[in-house]
């Protein structure tokens, strides 16, 4: 689950930064405004690909979807980008899982039986 949840967060890393750029051309923020928000946005994502492993760290990811999304009242075009990364974010996490779960019985499965070499 980590790989797959990571990777959406690196894209949607970029995916901030360059509607950062957007909004500080064509909204009516400050440019310190636009930074401190992004900047915030961004290096969420950069922690949480640290932290996917620890409890809650989902349900942050969850919540970063959402301001995504929301971001699109400044930057329109991010209702949609905001839209296909929460479906890229549950994606990695729905089959990241089923992923781990295989890798876990097949680890199971492979303790159980001993070497036939």
């Amino acid at each position: 689950m980590r790989t797959l949840c990571a990777s959406t967060l690196i894209g949607e890393f970029f995916v901030i930064g360059f509607a950062g750029l957007v909004a500080m051309k064509t909204s009516g923020l400050s440019t310190g405004t636009v930074w401190t928000v992004s900047g915030i946005a961004m290096g969420l994502c950069v922690l949480l690909c640290g932290l996917l492993s620890r409890p809650g760290a989902v349900q942050i990811g969850w919540a970063l979807q959402i301001g995504l999304v929301l971001s699109g009242f400044v930057v329109p075009t991010m209702f949609f980008l905001g839209a296909v990364f929460a479906a890229l974010w549950w994606a990695s996490v729905h089959f990241g899982r089923k992923v781990d779960e295989a890798k876990a019985r097949f680890a199971a499965s492979s303790a159980a039986s001993p070497d036939t070499a």
